[in-house]
């Protein structure tokens, strides 16, 4: 090989390399899944994780040198976001590829979810389609300010931790589908374990709103004054 093809390889793959050694951390991988819902301040992003502010920080100044995050004041706090929606790709791949090669990532998921495997659920062109013929209910059971940074369009917010006092305002006569973050997170098998035991006919989406998001199907704009 031409030496100088060579200097021009290893520069380009070093700078690629930037962007996995950002993603090494499974602490910065937590906060790419978590700001793929909504932008956060450090605050939030560290209450949201169990890590300090600090280093919360450091590892969002991780994810900035790799252009991978932005920061944009508000007010008196910073608020964090991904760069671009192929950030959210990437996790969506590494996860993904996770899930296939990893036995030990479906045990975790077992451990925490033992009935996921027993409990119903829907795909995403199925539920577009339940959505067409207007016979299901859509219920996001994410943080509120997620939901108000974007959801499946028509979907009622009810977040997990209200649903035990606000299962008055859900029709019994319908069948409910849950979703919430994706597949790491649990709020949609909680909330369709309450729904059924309360008499309700429901299921869970199989992926969360950041995939749905991504596969081009129907979503609910931020609200004006929202985050």
């Amino acid at each position: 090989m031409n030496h100088d093809h060579r200097e021009l390889k290893d520069a380009l793959f070093q700078q690629l390399a930037r962007v996995t050694k950002a993603l090494s951390s499974p602490r910065r991988l937590e906060l790419i899944d978590l700001l793929s819902q909504a932008a956060r301040s450090v605050e939030e992003l560290a209450g949201a994780t169990g890590m300090s502010v600090a280093n919360t920080s450091q590892h969002l100044q991780a994810l900035r040198g790799a252009l991978l995050v932005t920061a944009r004041r508000q007010g008196l706090r910073v608020q964090y976001a991904l760069s671009d929606d192929a950030v959210f790709r990437t996790w969506q791949a590494i996860r993904d590829l996770g899930l296939r090669q990893f036995a030990e990532v479906d045990r975790l998921l077992e451990t925490y979810v033992s009935d996921r495997a027993q409990m119903e659920s829907v795909d995403a062109d199925e539920l577009l389609r339940r959505m067409r013929r207007r016979d299901v209910v859509v219920l996001d059971v994410r943080p509120e300010i997620e939901y108000h940074a974007g959801h499946i369009r028509g979907a009622r917010s009810i977040p997990l931790k209200e649903l035990q006092r606000r299962l008055a305002e859900l029709p019994k006569r319908r069948e409910i589908v849950a979703y919430c973050r994706g597949p790491f997170c649990v709020y949609s098998d909680e909330a369709v374990a309450l729904l059924r035991k309360r008499g309700f006919r429901a299921r869970r989406l199989m992926t969360g709103f950041p995939d749905w998001k991504s596969a081009g199907l129907p979503v609910g704009m931020p609200k004006e004054g929202r985050p």
